[in-house]
């Protein structure tokens, strides 16, 4: 278990997209964070109180949290000596990063020296089958982007909270170190060996009664040049008989690929149908998720609204408003 509370460690983050694992957080378990620790530059900010791990401790913190998504999973070397510092002050490290924390000779002898425990997040020690594809009993439920931090994560859970809030059996699946990190089950896909991946995620969400909802928590997008593949065995794995589309208002771009357009909502449901047959002959798209962070209420409103009736679906935003009318059309 990785004890709370939390110090969300920030860095230099300069956009809120390399910080979803903080931002994820403190958004989802605010009563575990205690305070944010960022480095000069960092635009980032998380409202929580500024303070470095000495104060942190002081004031009860049990573990540092590593809060970005750095490409690649590395840690700058300037980083190793704030962590190594906070094992001195008293705090836990989790890292959501692909690099093992033990990996790395000055924080595998500070743990030993001070007695910490470093919690690597997307390592399960686990050995997982191939997938089979064989039809499962239950609902399940998959969020599809087109791009990665998108709202995949969030739109999940907020669907599975509305679910829940209505007395529906439903359990919300995480698939990335955030939403294990929210959740405290599940494990990160992005760091399982391709042959096992889709087997992992049937394992993951196995045979339930007929009436329960498995929400899964999707990763990167079938446009994506680097991590379709992961997208590709989640969704095989998966097996939905639904999907989310997740997209944000006014991006153009992939996020850190700008030589790459973001995905088109009509051409993605097209390609996640054809793909999803595979395993799931009765795949369909029951609603799009916008994140309209970029616009105003009223305009999101509209966007939402255009959206809606360009694709006869319903538009929900799982933060600013609510996933009522998705959830209303899961279940009707």
């Amino acid at each position: 278990m990785i004890a709370a509370p939390y110090l969300l460690y920030l860095g230099e983050t300069p956009v809120p997209e390399m910080a979803k694992t903080a931002i994820g957080l403190a958004h989802w378990r605010p009563e575990r964070c205690l305070g944010q620790w960022r480095e000069q530059g960092a635009t980032v900010d998380l409202g929580l109180p500024d303070m470095d791990a000495a104060e942190a401790a002081a004031r009860g913190a049990r573990t540092l949290v590593i809060g970005t998504a750095l490409p690649g999973g590395k840690l700058p070397p300037h980083w190793i000596a704030r962590l190594v510092d906070a094992m001195a002050a008293g705090l836990d490290i989790a890292s959501g990063l692909h690099l093992p924390l033990a990996a790395v000779p000055e924080l595998k002898a500070a743990a030993l020296r001070t007695g910490r425990t470093l919690h690597d997040v997307r390592l399960t020690g686990q050995a997982f089958p191939i997938g089979h594809g064989t039809p499962r009993s239950g609902h399940r439920l998959l969020t599809m982007g087109t791009d990665c931090a998108i709202g995949k994560k969030y739109t999940a859970l907020a669907i599975h909270r509305e679910l829940t809030a209505r007395g529906v059996d439903a359990t919300f699946r995480a698939t990335g170190q955030t939403g294990v990190l929210i959740d405290g089950h599940g494990f990160a896909v992005d760091a399982i060996v391709c042959d096992f991946l889709a087997g992992a995620v049937e394992t993951l969400s196995p045979s339930a009664a007929p009436d329960h909802w498995d929400i899964i928590e999707g990763q990167g997008s079938l446009y994506h040049p680097a991590y379709a593949g992961v997208t590709l065995g989640l969704l095989h794995g998966s097996q939905p008989d639904h999907f989310i589309v997740c997209h944000e208002a006014g991006r153009s771009h992939l996020l850190g690929f700008a030589d790459h357009r973001v995905g088109d909502i009509a051409a993605l449901i097209a390609l996640t149908v054809t793909l999803g047959r595979i395993v799931s002959p009765a795949i369909r798209c029951s609603g799009i998720s916008l994140n309209p962070a970029r616009l105003d209420e009223k305009s999101a409103r509209a966007e939402m609204d255009r959206l809606s009736a360009q694709h006869n679906l319903p538009v929900c935003d799982p933060v600013r408003f609510d996933v009522t009318a998705i959830v209303d059309r899961l279940l009707a």
